[in-house]
């Protein structure tokens, strides 16, 4: 006689409770996200749109009238100019200084390691301690430019109170810290890269620069947006360095817009003034990284 088994059907979950518990599990990073980036963002434009409260007064709703007040404000146009020439001219710097370091030191040579330690360390030092070494340069009297200077009876220079050298000095200090930070991005893609790419270009007779045109620097695309990106949102948050070595002058010369942002808020006082020129300051930079990524990404190839 012959015995039939009868198997249960396996349950499997409903696709709502799937979608749930997907739900479930970013939750908290989902809160974090929310409370702590876009509240605060939303919290911003929303105070730009009311008058500061003084003199006992409350604040009112005042609309679009403190994003009209920062075309009459001299300080914010010239701050902002400020910062586009500081992003023009530091970006591509640093960027072409980082990729030719990572170029440099992707070679087997002696002493690679103290090389490659030697390009980075600027990037791990605490901006007070680069503001102090970078004063040892540009110091009026004593500073070791001003010494190089005198070896050719040159006159000597006020780096940082002259108007038309302050921002430049600032620059230079952020390329010299920030390239070593992006090499090792580079370094990194460049090890990525296939090595027999490398021996079939070999094979093939290809020269150095035409293997780097034709299969490094296609490849090294994606790094080379990723550090576009950190490098332009690193240009509108310098402030740290600013307050070390100008504090904005000599007269406004220096002022970059989040430090100007900063001194509205916190020195002035005008909160809503300063929401005003935060929301101008995202603006910016989501332009720059909308632009990049339709732009650049086009061309990006992946391994």
């Amino acid at each position: 006689m012959s015995t039939i088994l009868v198997v249960a059907p396996v349950r499997r979950p409903r696709l709502w409770s799937m979608q749930l518990y997907g739900y479930l599990l970013i939750l908290p990073a989902l809160s974090f996200l929310l409370l702590f980036t876009h509240y605060p963002a939303v919290a911003t434009v929303w105070e730009s749109l009311f008058s500061a409260a003084r003199n006992g007064r409350p604040a009112h709703f005042v609309g679009l009238d403190n994003y009209f007040a920062l075309l009459d404000d001299d300080i914010f146009i010239q701050s902002l100019w400020n910062n586009l020439l500081y992003a023009l001219i530091t970006i591509p710097l640093a960027v072409t200084l980082a990729l030719l370091m990572a170029l440099a030191v992707n070679r087997h040579m002696r002493a690679n390691a103290l090389v490659r330690t030697a390009f980075f360390i600027p990037s791990l030092l605490p901006m007070i301690a680069i503001a102090n070494l970078w004063l040892f340069f540009y110091t009026p009297q004593l500073g070791l430019l001003n010494k190089l200077l005198a070896l050719f009876s040159l006159p000597a220079i006020n780096w940082l109170g002259e108007p038309g050298s302050a921002l430049y000095c600032l620059m230079a200090v952020s390329v010299w810290r920030e390239a070593g930070f992006f090499m090792i991005f580079y370094l990194a893609a460049l090890q990525q890269i296939d090595p027999r790419l490398s021996e079939a270009a070999q094979i093939e007779g290809a020269s150095r620069r035409y293997f780097f045109r034709r299969v490094q620097w296609p490849l090294l695309m994606p790094t080379t947006l990723f550090v576009l990106i950190n490098a332009s949102m690193n240009a509108f948050r310098i402030v740290d360095q600013v307050i070390a070595m100008t504090n904005g002058g000599p007269n406004n010369s220096s002022n970059l817009l989040l430090f100007y942002i900063y001194r509205t808020a916190f020195s002035f006082w005008d909160m809503p003034a300063a929401a005003a020129m935060t929301v101008v300051l995202l603006v910016i930079l989501a332009a720059i990284a909308l632009l990049k990524f339709n732009l650049l990404d086009k061309r990006a190839h992946y391994q």
